[in-house]
């Protein structure tokens, strides 16, 4: 007869597991009561009464507590299949723990007399769903296939504006965009989707700049003759052989780590050929003046010049060919665009996009650093001469009399819109198209002045003639979402009833994708004002309606509590009572204070920075976005103050952080707090269900998807912050674009994978891929050299992403 030790001994799992589920019963029903007071759902509390009645009764042996919990796993069950239909990612959280738990308990059957046999039989089967449905979590999921792809030479469309500079071979890539229409759009015909899969490194390069903090350079090279001309995290400029990567030449402007704004980034550069003038001619220098030969001499020298904006808010000319600053630009080869702006403490004026020259005027915008003060420094938009550096003119909308500068002892206007990414440039016009960002304190609205609410968020024309606005379309009325305009627009020239018209492709932050008249900024695909909601705080200042394109939209529906997600039932259980606690009515959800409030999607969008890629042979747009609400709530001044929120500038330490997590807003009642990406403090793991972005092929002639896909897997990613090294094609964030090929690829990294991956255009099919050794939130871009193509793609991580930080660039082409 068994002695009562050994009795003990051989009850010791089931107690255990009754322990181990009372808990978990216990948390279950705590949090599932709190869910119900906020008219939630009543499964969570009932899952937790049963797991608790049931660990007491398994505890003592009773067989009733086999019943309890096989009726709650069958009702769990029923909920789940009720609740997510099909949907794989949903059963995730709502079956993974139930599974689990059914698994041990059948190993402990023979503790109630049944046998080994059954005993394992059951905990087999449990062990077959639950290896079944890991292995389906490999299978590509919201993968949506509805028309084919024309083929290449059949569509209407064409690319708008010339390129707007002279002499450049077509194996080339001049401008940040591969053209003045920012299409991304590469003649490439030697890879193609059929032997893309025999792509290698051809060569790397190291930059040797990654700052220690708020690392991401995003730059894209540019490629003239046999150069390769790009920008580190930190604005040093860099030629390289465009057929071996060796570095030629490397100009450092010395930006200090303290002017650091958000993100250490620079997109890009520019390159300037001076047109010929057949007056300067060489001198005897017995004869001529010395300062006239001087002045001559560099002329010369820098005929071919690379211009590129820096962090601490200069311009900077230097020649293409030596590295050297070209001395008759500005001050010895460089402009401050800060001057008249009054105090600009470091790292509030930066220019972070690629400087655009439309018939030989330089327009920068410059970023100016989100939610320290209502009146940071101005967003104030020049232009300058490209040769020498005279401010040509400023525009000021609160100040539109001002020519170029402010009446002696004042300043630009402070805390106006911005335009911190890339313009784009028609020379044929005359116009820098300006995607503007917000008034400064992105979050309140109530003291921005009428010019400000009629430029915010919008679209500008800029006529570089005359440094005034020739037209001007708005996205957002009355913006406290952040969804000021990031991506570079692409000119395109559109099929209507009445032929071809000189058009533009915008699209924004929520997903919208409007089609305009670049001449007259007409609407030529429909928008429609809809009513959206109202309400929060300062509701007399906010707009009953909003613009919704009905040409194309990214936009996903509403989100429910069905789409709170988790590894497990316990985050996403946190995130449904995080979701019932916070004000949400949908896109435009006004901001509070009293509660969160949801905005979905959040400020990296829908279409950011990266843009989109146009293939004209095809009449197709290739959008890659972002599928991910920000949790927010505006923070009283009395609370801010006691959290120690202070603007940059008055901080003793400064440790950087996401965007909006405690941003002051100093000047205005409340500071915000921004929960980016909705993400649980202890996990780090997202709140919505996947996926979190993706890639979306799109017929430009009607606005029709063709094909969409998650872009990302998680093998980067998982819960603690801990890389999961797994390739589910999960879709993750993204920052950076893509480019497409005239063979019918498209290539894009961008996501938290660290993978570059080759798309076929046909079938949003991914037919290669490569590990990059650091994250690559970067346009990749294509030239050829010597007859041989090449992909270069720069890999220098972000910190906003979380990917590591590199400081590579790295070239690919086929084998030889």
């Amino acid at each position: 007869m068994p002695s009562s030790s050994n009795r003990r001994i051989a009850n010791l799992p089931l107690r255990i597991f009754s322990v181990v589920s009372f808990f978990i019963g216990l948390y279950l029903a705590i949090g599932g009561l709190w869910l119900i007071l906020e008219s939630g759902s009543y499964y969570y509390a009932l899952a937790g009464a049963s797991l608790l009645l049931t660990s007491v009764l398994l505890y003592f042996k009773q067989r009733l507590g086999l019943w309890v919990f096989a009726l709650m796993f069958l009702g769990t069950l029923g909920w789940t299949i009720w609740e997510s239909g099909l949907d794989y990612w949903r059963w995730v959280p709502r079956m993974g723990v139930p599974v689990a738990l059914g698994f041990i308990l059948a190993l402990l059957l023979p503790s109630f007399g049944i046998s080994k046999r059954a005993s394992f039989s059951l905990a087999g089967a449990f062990l077959v769903i639950f290896v079944g449905a890991f292995s389906m979590a490999f299978v590509p999921m919201n993968w949506t296939h509805n028309a084919p792809v024309a083929e290449a030479g059949s569509s209407l469309i064409k690319l708008g504006t010339k390129n707007g500079i002279s002499d450049i071979n077509q194996d080339d890539w001049p401008v940040y965009g591969r053209d003045n229409n920012a299409s991304r759009y590469s003649p490439v015909t030697d890879i193609t989707p059929e032997n893309v899969a025999s792509l290698k490194r051809a060569w790397q390069y190291r930059t040797k700049d990654i700052p220690p903090k708020r690392y991401g350079a995003e730059t894209t090279p540019i490629k003239i003759g046999n150069k390769l001309y790009l920008c580190t995290a930190r604005n040093q400029l860099i030629a390289l052989d465009a057929q071996n990567g060796k570095e030629l030449w490397r100009y450092d402007p010395k930006v200090a780590d303290e002017d650091i704004p958000y993100t250490a980034a620079c997109r890009g550069v520019t390159y300037y050929k001076v047109p010929i003038n057949n007056d300067i001619q060489p001198q005897d220098p017995n004869q001529a003046d010395t300062s006239a030969l001087s002045a001559s001499t560099n002329a010369l020298a820098c005929n071919e010049r690379i211009v590129s904006g820096t962090l601490d808010g200069r311009i900077i000319e230097v020649d293409a060919q030596t590295g050297k600053p070209c001395s008759n630009f500005g001050n010895q080869g460089e402009v401050d665009i800060k001057k008249n702006m009054g105090k600009t403490p470091s790292g509030f004026v930066a220019i972070t996009g690629v400087p655009v020259i439309v018939q030989g005027v330089i327009i920068t915008g410059h970023q100016v650093l989100d939610g320290q003060k209502r009146y940071a420094p101005s967003g104030v938009i020049k232009g300058f001469d490209v040769q020498t550096g005279e401010l040509l003119w400023a525009w000021d909308m609160v100040k539109p009399n001002i020519n170029k500068l402010p009446p002696e002892g004042e300043t630009y206007t402070r805390g106006t819109p911005n335009m911190w990414t890339t313009a784009t440039g028609d020379n044929d016009l005359g116009f820098a198209y300006l995607p503007m960002g917000n008034s400064s304190a992105d979050y309140w609205s109530s003291s921005r002045a009428e010019e400000e609410l009629q430029y915010s968020t919008s679209l500008v024309a800029m006529n570089v003639n005359t440094g005034k606005p020739a037209w001007a379309f708005q996205t957002v009325h009355k913006d406290v979402w952040d969804y000021d305009l990031g991506s570079q627009v692409s000119l395109i020239d559109y099929p209507t009833e009445e032929g071809l018209v000189p058009a533009l492709v915008l699209p924004s932050k929520q997903g919208d994708i409007y089609i305009l008249n670049r001449e007259t900024g007409e609407v030529l695909t429909g928008v429609e004002e809809r009513n959206v909601p109202v309400g929060g705080v300062g509701p007399e200042k906010r707009s009953s309606t909003q613009p919704f394109s009905t040409f194309h939209t990214l936009q996903k529906p509403d989100l429910t509590a069905k789409d709170m997600w988790g590894v497990t039932m316990f985050d996403q259980l946190a995130c449904r009572i995080q979701f019932q606690e916070a004000s949400y009515k949908g896109i435009y959800t006004p901001p509070t204070t009293e509660q969160h409030w949801i905005e979905y999607p959040g400020y990296n969008g829908g279409s950011d920075w990266g843009s989109v890629a146009i293939d004209p042979s095809r009449g197709v747009l290739i959008a890659n976005y972002n599928d991910m609400p920000n949790y927010n709530r505006l923070v009283s001044r009395e609370e801010a103050n006691k959290r120690g929120w202070k603007p940059r500038d008055e901080m003793e330490h400064d440790d950087g952080g996401p965007e909006g997590a405690g941003d002051p807003q100093q000047g205005t009642p409340y500071a915000v707090d921004v929960n980016a990406g909705w993400r649980l403090p202890f996990t780090g793991l997202l709140c919505k269900q996947p996926p979190y972005g993706g890639i979306r092929a799109i017929n430009l002639e009607d606005g029709s998807t063709l094909w969409d896909r998650p872009l990302g897997t998680a093998r980067n990613n998982g819960p603690f912050g801990i890389a999961s090294g797994l390739p589910l094609t999960i879709g993750t964030p993204n920052n950076g674009g893509s480019l497409v090929t005239k063979s019918g690829l498209i290539f894009i990294a961008a996501a938290t994978d660290n993978l570059i991956r080759a798309i076929d255009i046909n079938t949003g099919e991914t037919v290669w891929q490569d590990v990059l050794p650091a994250g690559g939130q970067a346009n990749p871009m294509m030239y050829r050299q010597n007859g041989k193509s090449y992909l270069v793609i720069v890999a220098a991580g972000h910190h906003f992403m979380e990917t590591p930080p590199g400081d590579y660039v790295i070239a690919y082409a086929l084998d030889d």
